[in-house]
């Protein structure tokens, strides 16, 4: 029988040491788009001619909903900025301990939602794009 890593519910995703999960960004969305360089070159009365050069952009959105009260917690977000302000990379390892590669913070989107007085949410959807670099 072949053997099951353990899954914990708690951690989705880690990028670098920030880890993705109930008590801090879940996601409920992912999204990978990934693609393949291929050069052409013209030929006289014949399709281009095209060779292979190699991976191109490797790019994940994640998207989700904070809702503090029940998961997640602004600070998150926060911690994530603080990293895209950095400029670096990070491992990007998903819950089953697969490595999926060297990916930087390329973008965070925030979207307020249920303002409570004080302008503080109750909830906040986010969008982030990361982008590999390996």
């Amino acid at each position: 029988m072949a053997s099951v890593p353990f899954l914990s519910p708690a951690k989705l995703l880690t990028l670098g040491m920030f880890i993705f999960g109930m008590d801090s960004a879940a996601y409920s969305e992912f999204q990978r788009s990934q693609a393949w360089r291929h050069e052409g070159s013209d030929r006289h009365m014949a399709r281009p001619a095209s060779q292979f050069t190699g991976p191109g952009e490797d790019t994940i959105t994640l998207a989700g909903l904070l809702v503090p009260e029940i998961a997640g917690s602004y600070s998150a977000l926060e911690r994530l900025v603080e990293m895209a302000d950095t400029g670096g990379n990070w491992p990007l390892i998903d819950g089953t301990g697969l490595v999926l590669g060297h990916y930087r913070i390329d973008q965070l989107d925030r979207e307020h939602r249920m303002v409570l007085a004080g302008g503080i949410p109750r909830a906040v959807n986010f969008s982030l794009k990361l982008t590999r670099v390996d």
